[in-house]
């Protein structure tokens, strides 16, 4: 008698198990035709259905195509092989090809929003998004070795980099909204985050689109060392060559640099800055830490007139911030910036954007936008 293999779905989930020892096979495509419907429509349950092993692996190639699967409970869901362990820093992997679910990142976007209100962690979301997308090879062509907006920074391997430092409170801030909606994959969530913050805090409206796959595992996490340093030898021979890397130019690094605008520098973390200073020692949100700009939770091009200006102590200044006035191709954008911001909210809106996607393959490949 031919073996048969147990084809489960649960919570939205397919899941081939092996045959047992004992088996009895399906006498009749009608039967497997009833039983694939009946399945499908108790997505909301966990259903079994049991394949002769002859015609198990093609039934399960049936499903992927079937029309039904293109209802709106389904093809918008995720296609998942494995169970799913939901911890961020757990090894346990989920493989998925499918798109995130439109109606859930909207949704996703307002619970954001709620956060960043409550919890004033605008400049570690925009991190988070970055460091994901950051580690892009364009002379890479696989995925996901190349690299890129993966949601690869979920595990633990890819979290201890240096670079990282103090990312896992990002996660943590975030996974309640990861567990709610868990149509969104990670690599859409983290650049869902990043785009939104810039725009609570007052920033440009970015051209998003999603629909991001995510990397399967740690096996998939690129080695340390792709991310840019604070204190290179040469600060703008450094930056080019992580951004060239990334296939981004000169005027995307100027206008990248300027989302320095939010956040602080905690030496803790990174080495760099103070333990606090006068804009810094009582929050909003955990004290400390040494600021780009006096209102470091508002997104405006005061980054780049406070850089020109170097009057303030209490302002941080990274040997790569002065590299983009010391610099003359980089100087050219810095200047304009710092004159103009509209064109600098322009310029980055689209830098942002191009970063967001590096690496990224989509389903449906052109995105989603919502």
């Amino acid at each position: 008698m031919a073996g048969r293999v147990s084809l489960t779905l649960n919570n939205g989930s397919f899941v081939l198990s092996p045959p047992p020892k004992s088996t009895t096979t399906m006498s009749s495509s009608l039967r497997t035709t009833t039983a694939a419907s009946r399945l499908i429509r108790s997505s909301s349950s966990r259903s079994t259905l049991t394949l002769s092993a002859s015609t198990s692996l093609s039934f399960a190639r049936s499903l992927v195509s079937s029309p039904l699967l293109s209802s709106s409970s389904f093809a918008q869901k995720r296609c998942r092989v494995a169970s799913v362990n939901r911890s961020f820093s757990s090894t346990a992997a989920t493989k998925c090809s499918a798109s995130s679910d439109p109606d859930q990142l909207k949704n996703a976007r307002e619970d954001i929003k709620e956060l960043l209100n409550s919890k004033f962690c605008h400049p570690i979301l925009v991190r988070l998004g970055w460091h994901d997308a950051g580690t892009y090879n364009k002379n890479i062509k696989e995925w996901p070795q190349r690299g890129g907006a993966n949601g690869s920074l979920r595990f633990d391997i890819e979290l201890k980099h240096a670079a990282n430092a103090g990312l896992v409170n990002a996660l943590n801030l975030i996974k309640d909204i990861k567990e709610k909606y868990s149509g969104i994959t990670y690599a859409d969530l983290f650049q869902l985050a990043s785009a939104t913050a810039i725009e609570e805090a007052g920033g440009p409206k970015i051209p998003m689109k999603y629909g991001r796959v995510d990397a399967s595992g740690p096996e998939d996490c690129p080695e340390e060392g792709r991310l840019p340093d604070a204190g290179p030898p040469s600060p703008a021979n450094h930056l080019r060559e992580v951004f060239y890397r990334m296939g981004l130019d000169d005027k995307d690094i100027v206008a990248l640099s300027g989302a320095h605008t939010l956040g602080r520098s905690r030496p803790e973390r990174s080495g760099w800055g103070k333990p606090e200073t006068k804009y810094t020692k009582e929050g909003p949100g955990a004290p400390g830490g040494q600021s780009w700009t006096p209102e470091w939770l508002k997104f405006d091009n005061s980054y780049f007139k406070e850089i020109k200006e170097k009057r303030d102590e209490d302002l941080l200044v990274l040997p790569t911030d002065a590299a983009i006035f010391e610099d003359s191709s980089f100087k050219v954008y810095a200047e304009k910036y710092a004159a103009d911001q509209d064109a600098f909210f322009k310029d980055y809106a689209v830098a942002h954007a191009k970063l967001s996607n590096l690496g990224a393959q989509f389903n449906p490949p052109e995105g989603i936008v919502i």
